[in-house]
């Protein structure tokens, strides 16, 4: 188990290093993915502000469960309309340490749908 952790660990700051040379004065979408849920948040790393957040928490979407890609895509249109609603086009999508398949890839697809651009 200390192997994995260390990994993802070491995914997670390379990917936040790569995205530091690239973000061109963008907020960041974050990810966090859990066994039951799914959360995404866009911060603004230089004022250290959360501009929006969504869930499969959030009381708009608890009747989807947050453990499969339906709720993940869900969240990815909620948080799509967050973003419009705080005056956010572009950001950067940050994945952490997570790969790029399953869920995480499902809520950043509803995101471009959404109108979200990275």
């Amino acid at each position: 188990m200390a192997k994995s952790k260390s990994q993802f660990l070491r995914r997670r700051q390379r990917v936040r290093t790569k995205l530091a040379k690239r973000r061109n004065d963008r907020p960041r979408l974050s990810i966090h993915r859990s066994n039951k849920h799914i959360y995404a948040q866009i911060i603004d790393d230089e004022k250290r502000v959360t501009l929006a957040a969504a869930s499969t928490q959030d009381a708009a979407l608890r009747e989807n469960s947050g453990a499969n890609i339906e709720g993940a895509a869900a969240v990815g249109k909620l948080i799509a309309e967050r973003s419009k609603a705080a005056g956010v086009k572009e950001v950067v999508f940050d994945r952490g340490g997570y790969l790029y398949h399953g869920r995480v890839r499902a809520l950043a697809e509803a995101a471009r749908e959404g109108g979200l651009e990275f």
